[in-house]
């Protein structure tokens, strides 16, 4: 369930990341409203021709008496409608992304920038990049295929085909439309088609906490094109996720942590690098020992007290610890 909120959450971050850089949220819209305009036609087109599409799928019911030939055709009809949304929701993002790669390409360096400091760059050139981007997506398009033609079968369970299917599909679309929105950012990262799906089945409810909100939202006209970069953005927060990178912040976190178990450093076990004093194990102060030649004390531990230092003997007035002789 702390998937789910965090999937969630990657999704929030990024339309904040690109509202706060109002510059990368014009510049990711262009590609979106492209692919809309193309599916907007599209679903005029189903709109006029569903009824002969399932009056040509059923001659069998052209002597049936009503209500049943109605019930029959409406029924098919609703189901068509909702496999074109189906089907939409996935495509829409494929297609968009294939159109505005190099926009979305953009946008996810300048989050990774943002976040880590360094950009990965796979070192391929554009066609390459468009290539694999349409084969990827083409990949995936095979699967949504799939998983829609189960779907569709199953919604002619009474009960079942009208509450547990609609559910299903949109986990299916969710978890999809989740792996086309990071692979801008896993494919920078030279993490091909089959690790993305198996970085994602790893972390199923993190993928569906982010997707299936997302795919709940494109079903609003319109909406979908105002959240693409943002949805993008929140993708690459998420990709770094997958593959356990760290923002600049918790690097420099990290870093002013010491080398050992010390939060300090100096010449005991904080590491080093300034002169304030490291905690050993068990949290007991262990106090750095100066040293002629700048050497770390050979006999520095972690207990409690101190031992004597054996080259100290050159320090005019060092006391000497509990076991020297």
């Amino acid at each position: 369930m702390r998937d789910i909120g965090a999937g969630f959450g990657y999704l929030l971050q990024g339309q904040k990341w690109v509202f706060g850089h109002g510059r990368w949220f014009g510049f990711g819209l262009l590609p979106g409203l492209v692919t809309f305009v193309l599916y907007a036609g599209a679903f005029v087109g189903l709109f006029y021709g569903a009824d002969d599409l399932t009056a040509w799928a059923t001659p069998f019911a052209d002597d049936w008496g009503s209500p049943w030939q109605g019930l029959l055709r409406g029924t098919l009809t609703f189901l068509v409608f909702g496999l074109g949304l189906f089907l939409a929701v996935i495509t829409f993002t494929a297609v968009t992304l294939l159109i505005g790669q190099p926009f979305y390409e953009s946008l996810s360096e300048a989050v990774d920038r943002a976040e880590g400091g360094e950009a990965p760059e796979s070192g391929r050139p554009l066609w390459r990049e468009l290539w694999v981007s349409a084969r990827d997506s083409l990949r995936v398009l095979v699967r949504v295929a799939l998983y829609g033609v189960l779907l569709f079968a199953a919604g002619f369970i009474p009960v079942v085909g009208q509450t547990v299917v609609p559910a299903l599909g949109f986990c299916v679309s969710g978890f999809f439309l989740t792996e086309e929105l990071t692979a801008v950012a896993l494919q920078r990262r030279d993490v091909d088609f089959k690790e993305r799906l198996g970085l994602l089945r790893g972390r199923r409810t993190l993928a569906l906490g982010f997707g299936v909100p997302l795919t709940l939202f494109f079903l609003v006209p319109f909406i979908a094109v105002l959240l693409m970069p943002g949805a993008v953005a929140g993708a690459t927060l998420m990709a770094r996720d997958l593959v356990g990178e760290t923002s600049a912040d918790e690097d420099t976190d990290t870093d002013t942590d010491g080398n050992g178990n010390g939060n300090g450093n100096g010449n005991g076990n904080g590491g080093s690098g300034d002169s304030r004093p490291g905690t050993g194990a068990g949290g007991h102060p262990v106090q750095p020992q100066p040293h002629p030649y700048g050497q770390p004390n050979p006999y520095q531990t972690q207990q409690p007290y101190q031992q004597a230092n054996p080259y100290q003997h050159q320090q005019p007035y060092q006391r000497p610890g509990p076991y020297s002789s």
